[in-house]
């Protein structure tokens, strides 16, 4: 079965998704299940998981929705609130509601919380309730991802987008994102998604990725992870400041059976039934 286990729903609210900057035009307006849909129709993508995209529980409550309105939507990961002292009922209220395989936030533009011990409690909660947790940083944030994820081995962490690497041609920016990488690949309960990159591939909304730069950081990945903590997602429709849906699944695709063996089922199915002890 081919999943996709990172993708997006939203009704446009600029107030909301305040992180959709000018130039995001194609963002900026609802994208919902019936668009996503067509989209997976030419890929043969069976299944999805549903991936927040603000932090609020209206969003988990919206996305919750509409994993009960589309039986292929396998999964979501949801938004709470892991600083209150509280948050261990929320996310069991959200457990109990529907198909919730995580939690988020997007660390990334709230770095803070990454040396929050309020926040380290919530992540204990949610670990202790089997679910994932999603790891949402930059390459400017990797040092302090990589002790962060070094306190929270409960369970399974997810990091999104291989930590959103500089895909620019430059040794430096490469090589640092590799070295801690290799950290992070070295604690076995962490799993990487292969998503979000065209996005960093690119130096503006109105260029092409650097594909060469895109399989530079896809074989590096696959070589510290190996087969079986490696993910694929289309981060639709995010990714469509870069690539269409169609052509990010063509590449990986390609990639994936590039490889051989085993490989590319675990990457396009396997490994997320696993990782996210989908029911399907």
């Amino acid at each position: 079965m081919l999943i996709d286990a990172h993708q997006h729903f939203w009704r446009y609210d600029p107030a909301r998704l305040d992180w959709i900057e000018s130039g995001m035009d194609v963002l900026m307006h609802d994208w919902l299940p019936v668009d996503l849909a067509e989209a997976m129709a030419e890929t043969g993508i069976e299944a999805t998981i549903a991936v927040q995209a603000t932090g609020d529980e209206a969003e988990t409550a919206f996305l919750m929705e509409q994993a009960a309105a589309e039986d292929w939507v396998a999964g979501v990961v949801g938004w709470v609130d892991l600083t209150t002292p509280d948050a261990d009922d929320h996310v069991g209220h959200w457990q109990a509601t529907g198909p919730l395989v995580g939690l988020r936030h997007q660390i990334e533009g709230d770095p803070a919380r990454l040396d929050d011990t309020r926040f380290d409690a919530g992540v204990a909660a949610v670990q202790n309730r089997g679910l994932i947790y999603e790891v949402l940083v930059n390459r400017t944030q990797l040092d302090a991802a990589v002790a962060f994820c070094g306190r929270h081995d409960r369970h399974t962490l997810v990091l999104d987008h291989l930590a959103k690497p500089a895909i620019t041609g430059d040794d430096a920016h490469f090589t640092a994102w590799q070295d801690a990488m290799r950290e992070l690949a070295a604690m076995p309960h962490v799993v990487a998604k292969v998503s979000g990159l065209a996005t960093e591939a690119q130096s503006s909304f109105d260029e092409p990725p650097d594909i060469d730069g895109i399989h530079r950081h896809l074989d590096t990945a696959l070589e510290l992870f190996g087969e079986d903590r490696l993910i694929f997602g289309s981060d639709w429709p995010v990714c469509q400041l870069a690539i269409g849906y169609g052509d990010w699944f063509a590449l990986i695709d390609a990639w994936a059976r590039a490889q051989g063996g085993e490989f590319h089922r675990k990457l396009l199915g396997a490994n997320a039934i696993a990782t996210y002890q989908l029911t399907l």
